[in-house]
């Protein structure tokens, strides 16, 4: 049995176990799927909770790119299949990188607020997280509040730039914002996550069906899945009926006051809320003409606009920048982190 220095945090909506590289041994896919308990829906036998958002992991390492802190990398492990998959990021995740890496003590600490740039390996893209930082020390206690979140937590904001086709190479990569599959219009696009948009009216939905219920629709989720397979090749992703890429998201009018609302797949089981950077693909396609989250959304006005995607849990809002020809500058989000345990874990 292996020990190994982990610590166990909350990323925004999801948790996961956060190690530092060079402590994970050789072979490690082997090793997390011991850690977390895979393959088993409960994973009674490690410390994954049984759920795609419960069992996650980030390696961090210090970076030897310029005007970069750390690398990091995700790690999705699958709960249940014996697999751990890098095909995608995570900007939940994400929010916990900053802290960690200033706990481990591969960035320093300012007084007040930090700042830790991160190389997101998984895509090649670069994020810049800002953590509160008071005496010099990670505060995780503050008054930002997430949807799907109890309670309230310090902010960690996290902006992107350059993200566009990180994954598929174009933001719309089959070149047009609407593609005809399965007869149904669909608008593949990746501004940080692959997804797969659809109207949920196209499935006789109404867009506000909770997760349970959708997941129980098995003529759904077959159609769904056959989208899915055929978009993932027309966005140069390949075969993706082991992958877990693209993400399936069905939209629908906001009904909160928000930008639009949604529904997700990620890719299989229904998300009980949205995942940032499926959040960032959807509020970018409300900003692109002719997709089919144009003509539903609600978009705002002036150089910064505040885009709330509606989820099953609640919003998640993306701010955009614009530049003076009205397009997208730069993208960021807010989310929260906390420390839930630091020591070692075994498998």
């Amino acid at each position: 049995m292996k020990a190994v220095p982990a610590m166990w945090m909350r990323g925004g909506t999801s948790k996961g176990l956060y190690f530092l590289a060079g402590d994970l041994p050789a072979e490690r896919d082997a090793f997390l799927l011991r850690a977390m308990g895979s393959p088993d829906p409960r994973q009674i036998d490690g410390v994954g909770g049984g759920d795609t958002l419960t069992s996650k992991v980030a390696v961090v390492r210090r970076s030897v790119r310029p005007g970069v802190d750390v690398d990091y990398l995700f790690l999705q492990v699958l709960v249940d299949e014996a697999r751990v998959s890098d095909a995608q990021n995570c900007g939940n995740i994400l929010a916990g990188v900053g802290p960690f890496a200033i706990e481990r003590g591969l960035v320093a600490a300012g007084d007040g607020e930090t700042c830790v740039h991160i190389f997101m390996e998984n895509t090649g893209q670069i994020a810049e997280a800002r953590v509160r930082t008071p005496g010099g020390r990670v505060t995780y206690a503050g008054d930002a509040r997430i949807d799907g979140v109890p309670g309230t937590a310090a902010p960690v904001e996290i902006a992107f730039s350059d993200i566009a086709g990180a994954s598929c190479g174009a933001l719309l990569p089959t070149g047009r914002a609407v593609d005809v599959i399965e007869g149904l219009g669909t608008t593949c696009i990746d501004n940080g996550m692959p997804c797969v948009l659809m109207r949920a009216a196209d499935f006789g939905l109404g867009g506000d069906e909770a997760p349970a219920e959708l997941a129980e629709n098995a003529v759904l989720k077959e159609r769904v899945e056959a989208i899915r397979l055929a978009a993932g090749r027309m966005m140069n992703l390949g075969d993706v009926t082991d992958k877990t890429v693209p993400k399936m998201v069905l939209l629908s009018p906001a009904r909160a006051g928000g930008a639009i609302a949604t529904r997700s797949f990620i890719p299989h089981r229904v998300h009980a809320a949205i995942g940032v950077f499926a959040a960032v693909s959807v509020a970018t396609a409300c900003m692109t003409p002719g997709t089919v989250a144009w003509e539903m959304a609600e978009r705002g006005a002036g150089p910064v606009r505040r885009l709330a995607v509606e989820h099953p849990s609640g919003e998640m809002t993306v701010v955009f920048r614009l530049d003076e020809g009205g397009q997208i500058a730069s993208t960021a989000i807010l989310r929260t982190a906390r420390k839930l345990m630091d020591g070692e874990v075994f498998a």
